[in-house]
Order: C-alpha cells, then structure tokens, then sequence
C-alpha cells in the first residue's frame, strides 16, 4: 500500500449567501474532507424556536403553569444557551443534506459531525467525509496463478468410512473397571472450600473417557473405578479458567459411577447400511463411490476458493492505494456482527466468549484487522477492474439469480430481496462474480 501523501491539495468552495443561507467550504485531504456548514438567520431563530417550545412543554417555573412559561422568563432563568443543543439536532439533517449538495462528495462511509460553535445568532459543523480512494492496479493480467488439481485418494476415503463407523458406534453396557475409551455415566458434584460451587454439579453425565471435556485430571482419577464407587477427586483448575473464582483453585469433586458403556465396533455388513441409510448405498463398493464422489465436491469447492484467494493476494500486491481506517473499522464492525451471530447460533453472548477465552472487544476486534483490511482491499481493486472492463449484468440476469437463490433458501423472491440486501446487493454481488472470472480467463 502507497505511504498517505505529506503534501495536502486543498481545494476551497464558497457559497456567497444571504445571513439565512449556508456558508460551506469544503477541504480535501486524498480522500479524507471536511465540510463546514453554518446555519443562521431565520433557519437558526425557527430552530430555537422549535426548541423552546419542546422545552416549554416539561419546564417548571415558579408562578408559571406548565407549558405557559413566557420565552423571556425561561431564557433568564436558564439561558438562551439551554436550548441550542436541542436547536442543533433540529437543523442537523438539513445541515447535512446542504454539505452534501455543496460539496457534491459521495461518502463512502457514514459521515461523522463535529459541533465547531453555537451562539446566538448561528451554528457551525463539521462533516468528515470519506469518499472512495484513488485505486491504482500496476498488473493484473498474466500473472500465472494456477488452481490446484483435485484428487481423491484411496486413503482418504478409508479414512471417512473409518469416520462413519465411528459415528455409528454401538455403546453396550460393560462390568468391570472404567477403562480409556469408555463412557461412564456419573453423577458428580464439585466443592471450593468445602462449599459446592455454581455449574459443578451434574447428574447421569456421559462423560467419555480421554475426550478432555472435564479439567485435566478429572477423567484420569476416574478410571479404575467400578459402578455403584464413589470417589472424591482432589484436582485444581487451570489458572486461565474462566471463571475468575475457580481459576487456580484447588477444588474437590465428588463423583459417582453409575454405569460404563464401551464402544462395539460396527462392520460393513447388512445392519450398518441399514442404519446408514443413504440412497443407492448398499455395500461397501457404493460406499466408497458415493464417498469419493462427495470429498471431490468438497475439494474442488476448497481448491476454487484457495485459487481466488491467491488470485486476489497476486493483484493485491500489485495495488496502490491510501486505505482510510474508516472504511477497514467498518468492515471490522461487519465482521463483529457476523461473529456475534454465530456465537448466538451456539448459544452463546459475547459476554461469555470473553469471559471464556480471557479476551476483551479490542482484542477481537484487534484479531479481525487483517481480514477486515484485506476485505476492503480486494473489494476497492475489483471496482477498480470493473470499471476498466466495463463488467455489465443485465435485468435478466438479475432476475435469474433472485429466482434461484429464492428457490435454494424457500422463500419467496419479495423476502428474499428485503431479507439479503435488494436487487442492487444482488447485482452487485453478480458483477463481482464476473470480474472475478475475468481475472481467471486473464491468468490462466
């Protein structure tokens, strides 16, 4: 990325006006601008105005009913100043829309406001404005990027049908001692002090045994007992536990074994298809088809999106171009939200992932910085490239991929559009799917 210019092109814009009219002057900084806006004359008095009677409504004043305080005895009392806060919020909007119409800038983020000075007679902001930065792309054409082969090995479909039989593992009930591997049905109960702790006690838990699920230590003192035993298990918490009284605590966990359950193996036979139940899969010839043809989707599909990554990364570093912080903190704002429902997918607030993993909101959003920056940049040189190209998509087109994803999600096309951004999010999204496979047909 190019260093930000130390020299500042400033360009001044003035609007002669009346005293009731707007002043405003706009500075340029590469693509960073400041827009100041004064408002006064009759637009700052009818905003005062508009001020006072609001406030009118809820002041009281000794001798005065509420609502009937006269003007001049609520400005002695409390300042002409008093109201231009609210006066400021009333003229704001149109305040932006004259910085927007005399500067004649398309912001590329949501301009930000300064109050720069309120007085009686008029106010003054400043709008920054962003607006989008100057792309320059050196290269972008034979590049020599090759996309990975796909190949499926025999190994590598053992090792699913392995997975399989894994997955449909039978637990029987066994006697004897617990043993690694085995799932132990416990009750369990743990104490801090002598006194039971919240989240420590559990009833009829499958614990498997070697899974780590519990503290270390806790599954290793378990086995060798048998059921119907009960043991106290004298372990201490790691000292990055989240939660901040039990970590590095020594704690004592009482635990019963109720019943032990080992894994019995499956077998390729008649009673594993059965269970397994997919379509045309009757034995382990139609098995390993229906599995080698499933790992090369999945890899072409792994290999394609490693390819465009590198493909992008390979333009990327022939990109010059000042990134404005603005534009990557927004793009890591789009990626917090995005996390943040995932997490609510699993069940779990941002509040518990920090408290879990010991991290805070600026060390996420921190961790998101690279991908947000990278983000930004492909998104800037592909506009960029389809400009150049002149990437068109038709109406129709449009309307063919609104139907098909519509379909693919079972909603109607009207929810979809409002649910996934409008027909310009659509068109947007086809037009840089094109410019994407025109850098593939480029660098073959």
């Amino acid at each position: 990325m190019a260093k930000e210019k130390k020299t500042e092109k400033e360009e001044t814009k003035k609007t002669k006006t009346k005293k009731e009219e707007t002043e405003a002057k706009s500075v340029k900084k590469t693509n960073k601008h400041e827009v100041n806006v004064r408002i006064e004359g009759k637009e700052w008095q009818d905003a005062l105005d508009e001020a006072f009677q609001k406030r009118q409504k809820t002041v009281k004043v000794d001798g005065f009913r509420q609502g009937k305080v006269p003007r001049s005895v609520f400005e002695k009392k409390f300042g002409k100043e008093s109201l231009y806060l609210e006066a400021a919020d009333i003229v704001l909007p149109a305040a932006y829309t004259k910085a927007m119409l005399d500067s004649k800038l398309e912001p590329i983020v949501q301009p930000s406001v300064d109050l720069k000075s309120v007085e009686a007679d008029g106010i003054e902001f400043i709008f920054k404005i962003v607006t989008k930065p100057e792309v320059t792309i050196k290269k972008y054409k034979g590049l020599n990027i090759k996309p990975d082969k796909v190949e499926v090995t025999d190994e590598e479909i053992d090792h699913e049908i392995g997975h399989l039989l894994e997955r449909y593992t039978e637990l029987v009930t066994k006697d004897g001692k617990v043993e690694n591997g085995n799932v132990a049905i416990i009750d369990f109960e743990g104490f801090k002090d002598g006194v039971a702790f919240e989240g420590g006690k559990g009833e009829n838990y499958s614990l498997e045994i070697g899974s780590n699920t519990f503290i270390p230590g806790f599954e290793e003192k378990i086995i060798g007992m048998k059921v119907g035993e009960e043991k106290d298990l004298d372990l201490t918490f790691p000292e990055n536990y989240g939660v901040e009284d039990l970590a590095g605590a020594p704690v004592v966990f009482k635990v019963k074994v109720n019943e032990i359950k080992e894994k019995q193996a499956r077998e390729l036979d008649k009673d594993f298809f059965e269970d397994l139940a997919m379509d045309g899969v009757t034995d382990e010839k139609t098995l390993r088809s229906e599995i080698k043809s499933s790992l090369s989707a999945q890899k072409e599909l792994e290999v394609e999106n490693k390819y465009v990554d590198e493909l992008l990364d390979a333009v990327g570093k022939n990109v010059e171009v000042d990134i404005p912080e603005e534009l990557v903190n927004e793009e890591i704002d789009r990626l917090m939200k995005r996390f943040e429902e995932q997490m609510k997918m699993q069940g779990i607030s941002l509040g518990v992932y920090y408290q879990f993993t010991g991290t805070t909101e600026e060390d996420l959003r921190s961790q998101m910085e690279t991908e947000a920056f990278k983000n930004v940049l492909y998104r800037l040189m592909l506009e960029k490239i389809m400009t150049e190209e002149k990437v068109e998509v038709s109406e129709e087109e449009v309307d063919k991929e609104v139907k098909e994803l519509a379909d693919k999600y079972q909603m109607s096309e009207e929810d979809f559009l409002k649910q996934f951004g409008g027909r310009e999010f659509v068109k947007y999204d086809l037009e840089v799917r094109k410019t994407v496979d025109l850098l593939k047909d480029y660098n073959k």
